[in-house]
């Protein structure tokens, strides 16, 4: 295990004693002689040891909390990519060469072990990952914070490639248990789903609602402790698993109707199995509108519950309580919590609609209008009656309260109303969000202005003060420390120590060691070393041979039409053209690597993977072609094989089409390792120009005015395909079949639809990419100029730390101090 040290003081423990406590878990809890465990024996073992030292720093910090009586945050969301843990937490704790040491006299390979952990299926992409690097940046900056979600057994889904097309299976992460876990069986929440609403009278008169009836679901809590840099503050991971009231119906068993027996169980244990149910269908609406309810009701319970057991009432809550909603997949908290405080703890409507205004935030991830959940009112009426009641009742308050400000223009606000009437009757989840909301946040500057220009435009003109723009970050411990450690080391030495792990702005203190040529050439180096890593591992897993020396352009994204990966592969299939047609004798050789997951009812993004897999086919064994062009897709995108794809790469693609991608943050990820961007003017790739410069990033296309003005007025891809000739010869091949001879028509879908309407603009801004890719090539063909752009990408990646990040939210939105500053700056 070979590290750089960290001079921490928070552990101080020696290889001997980790070696008698890893010896003691692998004995005496997973029940194994040394001489006959297996890897998966010692890897539990170590976990295991590892997580004691934990738990010291979790009760600690859980103490303090409570004897100080700080504020805590709550961060709701569907998913968390959190990765492999093990080596993240043996970093964090500073016993990372000392676990390497113990192990070693063990006689075991530390580094394979690392690998025998399951990353767990908890989130699909960028989402999911963002709130694993927040938990790790609150917990780093000691602020007291509980990420909130959903213990999925198989997640999403493990991606296979059949004959070039995404298949499914189901993910098993949790096949041989999870170290890290605590299950808390005395913290079980009840949910209600279905029934009907009784109306009674109090004894003090007042009219109330019981909801009763229905299904009755059980939240079981799982714990898993996240720790900050250096084990001084130790914070928690909630997941609740869905389990049934009732085990088994023994009347129906003892008759053998065993299949009922166990369906009631059966139907509540679906709610936590796999993440986004195909929603494609009425039945997976319903499931997935089920798995958002579930873990936003068992969630607020919970947070009710710890904040009584400290403070007399809950009129303290904004006090004492942030409530932070990722997307609008928690929005249902909004009338829950208004059920609980009205309905369960006996508060007046008013008072509890100002305790919910107070406590909850929103942060908003898309600009798209398809993309923000509508849920059907009469599946609402259904599934969540007494939700859908309090929805209809924060409606008219909202309105009767709006139709009294002078000079209203639209008396009827239908573009303010909670229920969209267009085309049959939904309820608008982003505007629920967003009126139940104190702050609601766009994740990045040109994000959280569009916000206002588009989506809520008609919401932020009457609520001018509610939309703020936080820029998201990624954490330096995971994308740099835990994935590129050599780079980290390098930056260490020149800096002359680590602080920057905790203060990643000290990157800028590189700059005057970027015209070392000491430095270059090591900085290089240790990009090579990375690159040779990623061949051998594709070499291993894929069965194929890669270029070392090629330039490495990786696209590594969730597969979606406005991240256009068909972009990318279209201007692939031109590079072939040019090689065939003799044009492209002195090209630099090129390897091209994408990755990523397709929904599975997303039937034209799992088109544009299998288009990807036969270009590659004909493109990789085309002999005129060589070393010249190498295609690659890698299935099963995950947080492991990012930190090995994104080391190796000298060229990011961040080519969404400008005003849809809300931030970003592979491309913070990429910059931060020393790899140069190409991309638009979308997202935080705006704010990633300003700090690096425009000579050192490769921008292109049209930008996100330019995008709405052609939309407004129209625009032609047929007129622009028949200007570009390198356009025109792809989609001459494409239409003849040449990459796919077996059904020469299996792409024409793609093409006419670029051809006729082209929604994303792929043909607008072809040949500005391919322009900008020329300029990538030319200046990868002299290291002299492309070795400082890299490592200046590096330098200036400060900013983007989600330790910065965390700091705005809790001065801007969260009001709550900083726990670990003095700390960090020694």
């Amino acid at each position: 295990m070979t590290d750089h040290p960290i001079g921490l003081t928070a552990l101080r423990l020696d290889p001997e004693a980790f070696r008698q406590a890893v010896l003691s878990k692998l004995i005496y809890q997973v029940g194994k002689d040394p001489e006959h465990a297996t890897r998966h024996d010692w890897f539990f073992a170590l976990a295991l040891a590892v997580r004691d030292r934990l738990v010291d720093g979790w009760m600690a910090t859980t103490r303090d909390v409570y004897d100080r009586d700080r504020k805590r945050v709550y961060y709701l969301s569907l998913e968390f990519l959190i990765g492999r843990l093990l080596a993240d937490s043996l970093r964090n704790l500073g016993i990372y060469e000392v676990a390497g040491e113990a192990l070693s006299s063990l006689g075991v390979d530390a580094e394979e072990l690392l690998k025998v952990e399951p990353d767990a299926a908890l989130g699909n992409g960028g989402l999911g990952r963002l709130a694993a690097c927040l938990m790790d940046s609150m917990a780093t900056l000691g602020i007291s914070a509980h990420g909130y979600g959903i213990r999925y057994e198989h997640g999403l889904f493990k991606q296979g490639l059949d004959d070039g097309w995404q298949v499914e299976r189901p993910e098993d992460w949790l096949a041989f248990g999870n170290p890290w876990e605590f299950e808390r069986a005395e913290s079980v929440y009840p949910i209600r789903l279905y029934g009907q609403i009784r109306e009674e009278r109090d004894a003090a008169g007042r009219r109330v609602r019981v909801w009763e009836g229905g299904q009755r679901v059980l939240a079981v809590a799982y714990d898993t402790p996240v720790v900050g840099w250096g084990g001084r503050h130790v914070n928690t991971l909630r997941l609740w698993s869905a389990q049934s009231g009732n085990l088994i119906d023994l009347e129906a068993f003892n008759r053998g109707d065993y299949t009922r027996a166990v369906q009631e169980q059966t139907l509540s244990q679906s709610i936590s199995r796999v993440l986004y149910p195909n929603d494609a269908t009425e039945a997976g609406q319903e499931l997935r509108l089920k798995q958002e309810y579930f873990f936003s009701s068992a969630s607020l319970q919970d947070i009710l519950r710890r904040h009584l057991s400290y403070h007399p009432d809950l009129r303290s809550l904004p006090e004492k309580v942030a409530i932070q909603l990722n997307d609008t997949h928690p929005a249902i908290a909004v009338p829950e919590l208004m059920r609980l405080l009205v309905d369960e703890h006996g508060m007046e409507w008013d008072d509890a609609w100002g305790i919910t205004r107070g406590t909850i935030n929103y942060t908003n991830h898309t600009l798209m209008p398809e993309a923000l959940e509508r849920w059907p009112v009469q599946l609402m009426e259904r599934l969540l009656p007494r939700q859908m009641q309090l929805i209809l009742e924060i409606n008219t308050h909202v309105l009767t309260e709006l139709r009294q400000r002078p000079g209203l223009e639209d008396p009827f606000l239908s573009d303010i109303s909670l229920i969209d009437e267009s085309n049959g009757r939904f309820v608008r989840m982003g505007h629920l969000a967003f009126l139940g909301a104190h702050k609601v946040n766009g994740v990045s500057a040109l994000h959280g202005e569009l916000m206002k220009q588009t989506v809520f435009r008609p919401l932020h003109r009457l609520f001018p003060d509610r939309i703020t723009a936080i820029t998201n970050g990624v954490t330096p411990r995971r994308w740099l420390l835990d994935s590129n450690p050599d780079l980290a080391g390098l930056i260490s030495d020149t800096l002359g120590d680590q602080r920057w792990i905790t203060d990643l702005e000290r990157l800028k203190e590189l700059e005057p060691h970027l015209a070392d040529p000491a430095f270059r050439t090591r900085f290089a180096a240790i990009k090579q070393a990375n690159k040779e890593r990623l061949v051998t591992f594709i070499g291993k897993r894929q069965d194929t041979l890669l270029p070392a020396d090629a330039l490495f352009d990786v696209h590594i994204k969730r597969i979606h039409e406005y991240k256009r990966q068909l972009l990318n592969i279209l201007e692939a299939v031109a590079i072939y053209a040019d090689i065939l047609d003799g044009a492209a004798v002195d090209r630099v050789p090129r390897v091209k690597i994408f990755s990523g997951k397709a929904a599975p009812s997303y039937v034209r993004a799992k088109l544009i993977i299998k288009f990807i897999n036969d270009v590659a086919t004909v493109v990789n064994a085309e002999a005129k072609v060589g070393d010249r062009l190498k295609i690659l897709f890698i299935p099963n995108y995950n947080v492991s094989l990012a930190q090995i794809l994104i080391p190796g790469a000298d060229l990011s693609e961040q080519i969404s089409t400008a005003g849809l991608e809300a931030s970003g943050t592979g491309n913070m990820k990429f910059g931060l390792n020393g790899a140069l961007t190409i991309g638009t003017l979308d997202g935080a790739n705006i704010e990633m120009l300003e700090h690096v410069g425009p000579e050192n990033i490769f921008i292109f296309g049209l930008t996100a005015a330019e995008v709405a003005l052609s939309r407004q007025q129209g625009f032609s891809p047929k007129a622009a395909i028949e200007a570009s000739p390198r356009l025109t010869r792809a989609f001459e091949l494409i239409e003849a079949g040449h990459f796919s001879p077996d059904d020469p028509g299996r792409f024409r879908p793609l093409l006419e639809d670029l051809s006729s309407f082209d929604h994303f603009r792929v043909t607008a801004d072809f040949d500005a990419y391919a322009a900008a890719q020329r300029e990538v090539e030319a200046t990868y063909a002299d290291p002299a100029a492309w070795w400082p752009k890299a490592a200046l990408n590096t330098a200036r990646m400060g900013w983007f730390s989600s330790d910065r990040t965390i700091q705005d939210y809790a001065r801007e939105v969260w009001q709550v101090p900083l726990g670990n500053r003095a700390e960090l700056a020694r």
